[in-house]
């Protein structure tokens, strides 16, 4: 189809790449616990739309020149680790505001961010982790078939597929998700859920600001 190839094994492929935890896991998880639904989902579509800009990046080559340019890379390693870390401050900012929190409640009873700003949140925690750009590039070529008349066109296809199948990875996993925000939780409990979540994502930071080019 439009010059592609083993569909199945490549949707198999994206499943397993969605379902694996990573920062985009971990964003959805905590604003849906955090914010609900609506919240989880401003998050995954942040996600997603960063997604598309990546398959837009590579499918034009420009994520070859991370590939190839150490600096590059290492700018926005450094970039998206530096805003890993933010929201993990973020996270034990209201972690400390809680210890002052009524025991009674649900989860989260923070003053609730636009869904605009976890959209936002999404979008920046996708676009500025480099090794999805070079994922990207590496895992869809093999998906191509050598003959394609438009490789472009085969190129942007598996970018849409498995920008879709995210879409609805994430959806789902929201919405089961989302009833863990029903249990009455202590602020103790609150405390250490936004603690846990903060200190994730300082592993995450650690990981990404680790990681070197291939």
């Amino acid at each position: 189809m439009l010059g592609t190839h083993s569909l199945g094994v490549f949707a198999a492929t994206v499943f397993v790449v969605n379902a694996t935890p990573g920062v985009d896991m971990m964003l959805t998880l905590t604003r849906t616990l955090r914010h609900g639904i609506d919240g989880g989902l401003a998050a995954a579509l942040g996600i997603v739309a960063g997604c598309v800009v990546h398959t837009l990046v590579a499918a034009f080559g420009l994520a070859a020149l991370l590939a190839a340019s150490g600096t590059a890379f290492a700018a926005l390693k450094w970039a998206g680790a530096a805003y890993l870390l933010w929201l993990a401050v973020g996270m034990l900012r209201a972690a400390s505001a809680q210890t002052v929190e009524p025991a009674a409640g649900p989860i989260e009873r923070d003053a609730s961010p636009s869904l605009l700003h976890l959209f936002r949140q999404g979008v920046l925690t996708n676009v500025l982790n480099p090794k999805i750009a070079l994922f990207f590039l590496a895992l869809l070529p093999q998906f191509i078939d050598a003959d394609a008349t438009d490789k472009l066109l085969a190129f942007l296809f598996l970018g849409l597929w498995f920008v879709v199948q995210g879409a609805l990875f994430l959806a789902v996993f929201v919405l089961l998700v989302a009833p863990l925000r029903r249990w009455r939780a202590s602020p103790a409990w609150r405390r250490g859920l936004n603690a846990t979540g903060a200190a994730i994502f300082v592993w995450l930071a650690a990981r990404l600001a680790l990681v070197e080019r291939a």
